[in-house]
């Protein structure tokens, strides 16, 4: 009795059926097939998003930065006499 054996598979399935009984297995599948129609509405609505969405706005232009000014020599301030 090889794994491909008819005989094989029938005492499988009995025993899955023993196991989980029918309404089980159609409540599984059910619910598996509600799945994969929720993943493929989603794949269809994300194809919708990115055809509909605007394409994006250009980077916005960043100033070079300010050459800097010729040094100058700052003038010597007076302090206030401070009164005794």
């Amino acid at each position: 009795m090889g794994i491909g054996s008819w005989w094989h598979w029938v005492i499988v399935a009995l025993v899955v059926l023993i196991l989980f009984g029918r309404g089980k297995i159609s409540e599984t599948m059910g619910d598996f097939g509600k799945g994969i129609r929720s993943f493929k509405k989603g794949l269809g609505e994300e194809d919708e998003n990115v055809r509909h969405t605007p394409p994006p706005s250009p980077p916005p232009q960043i100033a070079p930065p300010p050459s800097p000014a010729p040094e100058q020599e700052a003038a010597p301030t007076e302090t206030p006499a401070k009164p005794e």
